[in-house]
């Protein structure tokens, strides 16, 4: 298993062509990539591709 987290700003359509490849290339009932978009401290949301694992409520 491997945890990593990665930060960076992305434009809408590298956004969109970065989860399409991410698509491609994980197993869906084995991996999981999380997105989180942070637009303010207050709003973000989050995008889960492939397999939900456990609870990962807590961010340290």
């Amino acid at each position: 298993m491997q945890n990593s987290v990665l930060e960076g700003e992305i434009s809408d359509a590298n956004y969109t062509k970065l989860t399409m490849e991410l698509n491609k290339i994980i197993n869906n009932e084995e991996d999981s990539v999380i997105i989180y978009n942070l637009r303010t401290t207050k709003y973000s949301t989050r995008q889960i591709l492939g397999h939900e694992r456990a609870s990962t409520s807590t961010i340290i």
